[in-house]
């Protein structure tokens, strides 16, 4: 029986030829990219002859497999004596100069595969490779030429096809086995909770219909299992061929993990990789990434296509820990390492950035694995904000004058693309003045200039090592080049309906930031081409909005599950003081005395939100007070979340609220925080919490500049900048309290802006059970 493998050119050439070092995310000639611009214009010099974006296919049989290769050769030029040319077109900011003829054999590879495709459909006798090297800067350029047999290229293929042959029978054989268990697979758990069965269908159609799901999904739903469950089912009914699980949180991640390795339980046999930061996962004391630092570096690429096929032949949900142990057998980057298993993996649990950040996206997928993937995004709420900071970029005065000055003796061509800079940069603090901030629509052209020339330079001075020297000025020059590059990178993306780029003076610093308003396009250009996104949240409310800032359409799907949990398990009170940063010092007494209040007679655990932590720590330091006897007798305990906590800190401080600890505990936390979201303290681990205020961000510069922005678009800009990210941090609060069928609890709502319609109606019905709904609330005395 034979099996057919269907697999683009570069792919398969990546799979069999790629080496390399890895560096500290700094790669020069090493990963060339394709720019189009360059590609457009070696090609717009072809002839008439010549042909351009030529689509190649031929099947190669390699024992009971049979390969399927096709892919899009840049130029088949053809001479006036009929001879013809396979050209590969590569482009590089690096210097051409570095670039010899057996430097890359993986360019060789892919030129390679097409001449031989090429010269077996047209029964040619000998056919001409040319690799065409472009400088992305200076568009010079430089060509080696070979010319092959038919008879060397069959053998080039072939040998190339069985270095893959062992990962594509891997494959094949999982990839029966995988979609065999998933139509076996049964829902893991006895029945359905309420609205699960209504969320799971709507997930499955979405992916089915190709379109966006937006699904606000209360706590208690079953999220994670009721988009993970449906997506599986989608994979073994050969509609997806992989699934992303996007989290902004560990936390999630883990979530995600367990529910996985549920399924398995229940018979599943599927890949899944989670990504996790390199800053995390590295095994050096030191992150740097150069094979004269890191020995899982040096090599990588002679020893990763071995790890991966181990991993895989023996593992299924590969967490960070089963990563770090097949790392360390094989001697790999663990984050490379994860990252390469990650593409051949069914599943990948990582980071939104892996997906809507242009500066570390997973770069090799193709456009046809793109139309068979699916997007689960996790809290999408998060991804609001998140992604306003991918699509942002800032420059500060002081890098590029210390640049300047650190490098004027020893290499002044840095010394002098910084010192550029810097002086633009001084030339503007001089021409704002007093005024000390600069608001413009359009993007800094002059700057931008300035900054690209700076960046090839720093470019040239870092291939030659000047980055990984160990030096201070080293090091500032790789920050230096990094920010440049983001900062070009998001210049690309600017949009001057939905950015605006501000100067800022403080002091002798001088700070520019391009600014994105408004992320809804940019996040619908980067997941372009994927055939489904699922975006979801249990305080994805209002739909309308985030439909709006996520990048919705009319053709896109919307859900909103009813809460699982009855009315009786939660008592919700308004205590209707203000606390509104004026009125703080007259509130601070009889907030202070409710919270300690509700720490004597309440029997169980507590947890009171604020919205910030100078707040916070005011109330605390009168509410210590107050229960300064009983917290010394040992009658009640008192915790406080502190501004930089370790993981085993946050870990210890969650540990802290258990079922029967015999005095009751009450814990100070910050809404937004990291206790805020994702934190499940179930059952009597957790029966009251107190929510300090709407959480309303702070009034600032860049929230002035949304607010403006969404008054002029969407005649709402309070709302948009202020009321809704604030009342989204609440729901998230509040959300601690009722996990599950059995929990229980008391629920303060502590500010009298709840009494208002504009704050009121964002708040879910089972919090709302009086008010208008019932008439009247139970208001705390």
């Amino acid at each position: 029986m034979t099996t057919t493998v269907a697999i683009a050119v570069r792919p398969l050439v990546e799979y069999a030829y790629s080496s390399g070092d890895i560096e500290s995310g700094f790669r020069t000639a090493t990963a060339l990219t394709e720019g189009t611009k360059a590609h457009q214009r070696v090609q717009s010099r072809y002839g008439e002859r010549d042909q351009k974006e030529v689509y190649v296919k031929a099947e190669v049989a390699c024992g009971e497999l049979v390969f399927v290769i096709d892919g899009r050769c840049d130029g088949v030029l053809e001479a006036e004596d009929g001879a013809i040319t396979i050209d590969e077109i590569k482009s590089t900011s690096g210097d051409l100069a570095n670039i010899a003829e057996d430097g890359y054999p993986v360019h060789w590879a892919q030129a390679y595969c097409y001449a031989y495709i090429v010269a077996r459909e047209r029964g040619l006798a000998a056919i001409r490779v040319q690799l065409t090297y472009v400088q992305v800067d200076s568009e010079a350029e430089k060509r080696f030429v070979r010319e092959l047999a038919p008879a060397e290229l069959d053998a080039f293929v072939r040998e190339t096809i069985g270095r893959y042959a062992p990962y594509a029978r891997m494959r094949a054989a999982h990839e029966a086995a995988r979609d065999a268990s998933i139509r076996e697979l049964p829902f893991p758990f006895p029945a359905y909770r309420s609205g699960q069965r209504k969320f799971a269908g709507a997930v499955y159609k979405s992916i089915e219909a190709g379109t966006k799901l937006f699904a606000k999904a209360p706590t208690g739903t079953g999220k994670t299992i009721s988009t993970l469950f449906p997506a599986i089912k989608a994979v073994g009914a050969g509609a997806l061929q992989r699934l992303y699980y996007l989290t902004a949180r560990t936390i999630t991640r883990t979530a995600a993990e367990e529910a996985l390795a549920l399924m398995e339980t229940k018979g599943l046999r599927m890949h899944a990789v989670t990504i996790t930061a390199k800053e995390k996962v590295c095994f050096q004391e030191e992150v740097r990434c150069s094979p004269e630092h890191c020995p899982y570096a040096d090599g990588y690429y002679d020893r990763v296509n071995g790890a991966v096929l181990d991993m895989l032949e023996q593992e299924t949900v590969m967490t960070r820990t089963v990563i770090e142990q097949y790392a360390r057998k094989h001697r790999v980057c663990p984050f490379e390492f994860s990252l390469d298993a990650a593409y051949a993996a069914d599943a990948v649990i990582c980071d939104y950035n892996y997906i809507f950040d242009p500066r570390v996206s997973l770069k090799r997928q193709f456009e046809e694995q793109k139309r068979r993937t699916a997007l689960l995004v996790d809290e999408a709420h998060n991804l609001v904000d998140r992604a306003r900071e991918m699509y942002s970029a800032e420059l500060e005065k002081g890098m590029f004058l210390e640049l300047s000055r650190s490098f004027k003796t020893t290499e002044r061509e840095v010394a002098a693309a910084a010192k550029a800079v810097n002086d633009y940069l001084l030339g503007r603090r001089k021409a704002i003045g007093e005024r000390l901030t600069e608001v413009e629509t359009a993007k800094p052209e002059p700057l931008l200039a300035l900054v690209e020339s700076f960046s090839a330079v720093a470019e040239r001075h870092l291939a030659r090592g000047g980055g990984e020297d160990g030096t201070e000025s080293g090091a500032q020059l790789l920050d230096a080049f990094f920010a440049s590059q983001a900062f070009l990178r998001t210049a690309k993306l600017y949009d001057e309906e939905r950015h605006v780029t501000y100067t800022e003076c403080f002091k002798s610093e001088v700070k520019v930031r391009m600014f994105c308003l408004d992320p809804s396009q940019q996040l619908r250009q980067m997941t372009k081409g994927y055939r489904s996104q699922i975006l979801f949240s249990a305080t994805l409310s209002p739909l309308s909005y985030y439909m709006d800032m996520l990048g919705g359409g009319e053709e896109d799907y919307s859900v909103a599950i009813p809460s699982p949990f009855t009315a009786e398990q939660l008592d919700v009170r308004l205590v209707p003081l203000s606390t509104r940063y004026q009125d703080r010092e007259r509130t601070r007494e009889p907030l202070a005395e409710l919270l300690a209040e509700q720490a004597r007679k309440h029997a169980g655990n507590g947890l009171f939100f604020f919205p910030s932590y100078a707040y916070m720590a005011d109330i605390y330091e009168r509410f210590a007070v107050l229960l300064g006897p009983r917290i010394e007798e040992g009658k009640i305990e008192v915790i406080v979340q502190r501004t930089a906590m370790s993981e085993e800190e946050r870990e210890q401080f969650l540990a802290s609220f258990e079922a029967e600890r015999g005095v009751p505990l009450f814990g100070f936390a910050v809404m937004g925080g990291i206790f805020s979201e994702g934190v499940d303290l179930v059952g009597d681990r957790l029966t009251l919490v107190g929510i300090v205020g709407v959480g309303l961000p702070q009034i600032g510069f860049e929230r002035d500049l949304l607010k403006a922005h969404f008054d002029r678009t969407r005649g709402s800009g309070f709302e948009y900048a202020y009321v809704i990210p604030g009342m989204n941090k609440v729901l998230q609060a509040g959300g601690r309290l009722i996990r599950s069928e059995d929990d229980r609890g008391t629920l303060l709502l502590i500010d009298d802006r709840y009494r208002q319609t504009q704050y009121r109606r964002l708040l879910p019905e089972e919090w709302r059970q009086g008010g208008e709904d019932a008439g009247e609330w139970a208001y705390y005395r």
